[in-house]
């Protein structure tokens, strides 16, 4: 791969992409909006419920599914038979008032050539509500979540796969973005171009590895350096 760009400054040089693929959470919205501390408080409310617990000792069990399945929705199916769509609803029922609505991101995502899809861990009804609070939804033909994942969450190869059979990807020319480090290493086997958007939380990694091709502090701004870039000279 001759397109990697760690240093900070954007040279996309992605002529040959024809498929913007993004993960939703802290990536389409600045991590700093910090949806997720209310997402996990839900979890963590979630797996107390369930297990019939204290807070405390249900972060610890909801800490070890995330470790262990990927997600703590993953851990709590196989092990306690938990509904997925019950369980989404329960998790994504939050405040979206941190998001506000980005006219820079959907002006760039007008003028950005091919076609445009995300790939989230999270539901499609999630997805919706903070694609819509952006300002961005009409720009989707899919949102791929993690039912359509069959509840199989990133880094599993499994729904990176199904994604490019039922969507008709060629992965060469697709590129991906994600907050999470570890879920861009599949991508990058597959043959897509990687671009990590850091978070604030340990989880997101430290863009270390060949894996990751990219590292954008704002899509907004690597979007519009792509843009720039595939204009004409």
């Amino acid at each position: 791969m001759t397109n990697v760009n760690k240093s900070g400054n954007v040279n996309p040089e992605l002529d040959h992409i024809k498929v913007w693929l993004f993960d939703l959470d802290n990536t389409l919205y600045p991590a700093h909006c910090n949806l997720f501390s209310q997402i996990d408080l839900r979890i963590n409310e979630y797996v107390a419920d369930v297990l019939d617990l204290n807070m405390e000792n249900a972060r610890v069990h909801q800490k070890r599914y995330f470790r262990e399945h990927g997600t703590t929705l993953r851990g709590l199916m196989v092990d306690h038979d938990v509904d997925p769509h019950h369980y989404m609803d329960f998790v994504h029922d939050i405040d979206l008032a941190p998001v506000d609505v980005s006219p820079a991101l959907d002006a760039v995502l007008h003028k950005l050539p091919g076609r445009k899809l995300i790939f989230t861990n999270g539901s499609v009804k999630h997805a919706e509500n903070v694609t819509g609070k952006l300002g961005i939804e009409h720009h989707f033909e899919a949102i791929f979540d993690i039912a359509a994942s069959d509840f199989v969450p990133k880094p599993d190869v499994q729904p990176y796969q199904k994604l490019i059979r039922e969507h008709d990807l060629n992965a060469v020319e697709t590129i991906f973005f994600d907050d999470m480090d570890r879920n861009l290493e599949p991508a990058a086997a597959l043959g897509m171009t990687t671009v990590w958007v850091p978070g604030h939380a340990e989880w997101s990694g430290d863009g270390e590895g060949d894996h990751v091709h990219h590292i954008a502090k704002d899509v907004t701004t690597f979007l519009q350096a792509a843009v720039a870039g595939l204009e004409p000279r």
